[in-house]
């Protein structure tokens, strides 16, 4: 296990490496001039001496391999530089925003785990069944609706609707925004912020929870036919015993690496949801950055959304030991 996570670890250097690298050279072989965009913005024509200063403070008339450098000096001391546009330290802008995408993706992964797995185990056990068209229908129409398209029918029937409507105040949840920003163990809702969190929440879990139903449903399915499910079967359990004992433990190995690669996608990949609600995390800040050209906040928080990723699939693989004792990871088999 040990040589697995050294080995895993040594390959997070080269992938963050290269990710960030290529974003960085993306960054000049887009039209443009960050410089003028800097300086006046993009719909004047700004002081051809502005863009000069502008140039010069930032570096940017360094040859690219210079900046490169430069760049990757820093990020080795973690200084992840100041925005173009407003100076302000990334560092700073990463503290702020982070915590914010964290709790939407830890919310979103909550209800992929309960709503997903719950069901996938129900449509497999009830096979053929009512309930298994059903949500065999549900769940294709959630993973085939967009993000932006769900968010907004959330926002019109269950804030807009009952504000017009005079709902009782407790059915009536908010359109959009952070909200109080008030929380309990960082990610727990207190006071009126869960009306801010439950439908961009439920937005973001929307595909993925459709799709890890389905993936649970294949899998327990493959399970149910195997042999030691009946050599359980023949010993006299219940069928509660030998779906929950034997069968959901190994159903579960494919839809951990589903949902945690999807934590650590959601983490800096939920651009539309943020957008439409205007939830100031990650994915919204580093969509306003791309519009402005502002290369450290692009990078900075590329950076962080890459190493968390694969910080993330790490700890998917490591817990495939415990769901599947067979496994060993990084351990020879035989002598």
């Amino acid at each position: 296990m040990f040589a697995f996570i050294v080995r895993r670890l040594l390959q997070l250097i080269p992938t963050v490496f290269l990710a960030i690298s290529f974003l960085f050279l993306l960054f000049y072989v887009l039209p443009s001039d960050p410089a003028s965009i800097i300086a006046g913005g993009n719909n004047r024509t700004p002081d051809p001496l502005v863009v000069e200063q502008v140039r010069e403070r930032y570096g940017l008339n360094d040859p690219v391999l210079q900046q490169f450098l430069h760049y990757w000096g820093r990020v080795l001391h973690w200084d992840l530089g100041t925005s173009f546009n407003n100076g302000q330290s990334v560092n700073a802008l990463l503290a702020e925003k982070a915590p914010r995408s964290i709790r939407l993706a830890i919310w979103a992964t909550i209800i992929e785990v309960i709503v997903g797995i719950s069901v996938g185990l129900i449509s497999a056990v009830k096979r053929y069944s009512l309930i298994d068209k059903l949500t065999t229908v549900a769940t294709t129409a959630a993973a085939a609706i967009p993000a932006f398209v769900l968010g907004y029918l959330l926002q019109y029937t269950f804030a807009v609707t009952p504000e017009k409507r005079n709902w009782p105040d407790w059915l009536q949840l908010k359109t959009s925004r952070l909200g109080p920003d008030s929380w309990f163990l960082f990610f727990i809702p207190t006071s009126d912020q869960w009306r801010y969190l439950i439908l961009p929440s439920i937005t973001l879990a929307s595909v993925s929870t459709a799709l890890a139903a389905r993936m649970m449903r294949g899998s327990m399915l493959e399970v149910l036919k195997a042999d030691f499910m009946r050599t359980a079967k023949s010993k006299g359990l219940g069928e509660r015993a030998v779906i929950f004992r034997h069968g959901l433990r190994n159903a579960l190995i494919p839809v951990i690496t589903l949902i945690g690669i999807d934590f650590g996608t959601v983490v800096g990949a939920a651009v539309l949801t943020e957008t439409v609600f205007s939830w100031p995390g990650i994915g919204s800040q580093i969509v306003d950055s791309v519009f402005d050209r502002d290369l450290p906040v692009i990078l900075g928080l590329s950076l962080v959304v890459v190493i968390a990723y694969v910080t993330v699939n790490l700890i998917v693989d490591m817990s495939y030991a415990w769901f599947d004792p067979r496994i060993r990871l990084g351990e020879r088999v035989g002598g």
